[in-house]
C-alpha cells in the first residue's frame, strides 16, 4: 500500500511569502548560515546534514514535483525545524528571489548533465548560473559541486577558471552524511558507486 504524502506547512516554502524576496532568514524565524542544496532529489543530504548541522538554516530547491512532495513529507515526519524546501526552477529563483551577499554554501550534486551537445545549453551550470550564485554567496561562501560526468566537470573547470579574480578552490571536505568511500551521501552517489562510476568533486571559495 502507497503511504500518503504529507503536505507540511512549516517545510513547504510558498514563493507568495513576501519574506522570499526580503531576507531568507525571517523564512526561518531566527538567524544564522545559510546553506542552498540545488536539486534535492528525496532530501537524503538535506535531512542528515540538517540533523548534523542544526545552527545552519537549509534551503532545497527541487523542480520535480513528486521528489518534491516526497522530500517536504520526509522531512516534516523527520520534524526538522532548519529546513524548507521550494519548487522551483533554480535559476529563476536565485534570480528573483535571492538577495545579494546573503548565501554561505551552495551545494549542487550531481545535477542532469544533459549529455547530449544540442542539449548543453540546459545545463544549470553555465556562465550566467555561477554569475547569479557568485552574487547570492557571501565574501568567503562555498560552492560545492559532485558530478559522475567528465565532460560536464570539465565545462565548470573552465565556469570557475574564467571567475579566478572571485573564487578559489579549496579542498571539497566529504559531507556529513557520507558513509565510508563517499563524499556527499546523495542517493545518486551511492547509486553511481554501485555502477563503478568516478565520482568528481570541486569546491570553490568567493573571495
Amino acid at each position: 500500500m502507497t503511504r500518503t504524502l504529507r503536505r507540511y506547512t512549516s517545510v513547504a516554502l510558498n514563493l507568495e511569502d513576501p519574506n522570499c524576496k526580503t531576507e531568507l532568514q525571517r523564512v526561518f524565524g531566527r538567524s544564522g548560515l545559510i546553506h542552498i542544496e540545488i536539486g534535492t532529489g528525496k532530501a537524503t543530504f538535506l535531512i542528515v546534514q540538517a540533523q548534523a548541522q542544526p545552527h545552519v538554516n537549509f534551503l532545497g530547491i527541487e523542480r520535480a514535483n513528486k521528489y518534491y512532495r516526497c522530500a517536504v513529507d520526509r522531512i516534516g515526519r523527520w520534524g526538522l525545524t532548519n529546513v524548507r524546501m521550494i519548487l522551483a526552477d533554480a535559476a529563476s529563483f536565485l534570480s528573483e528571489f535571492v538577495p545579494d551577499d546573503c548565501v554561505d554554501c551552495f551545494h549542487i550534486y550531481f545535477p542532469d548533465p544533459w549529455p547530449k551537445r544540442r542539449h548543453h545549453k540546459r545545463r544549470f551550470l553555465c556562465t550566467t548560473n555561477i554569475k547569479q550564485l557568485l552574487r547570492c554567496l557571501k565574501t568567503g561562501g562555498t560552492i560545492r559541486i559532485a558530478t559522475d560526468y567528465d565532460d560536464y566537470f570539465q565545462q565548470v573547470g573552465k565556469l570557475i577558471n574564467d571567475e579566478k579574480d572571485r573564487l578559489e578552490e579549496i579542498k571539497f571536505i566529504p559531507a556529513a552524511c557520507a558513509q565510508p568511500g563517499e563524499l556527499t551521501g546523495t542517493n545518486y552517489e551511492r547509486k553511481y558507486l554501485k555502477d563503478k562510476r568516478r565520482i568528481l568533486t570541486l569546491a570553490v571559495r568567493k573571495k
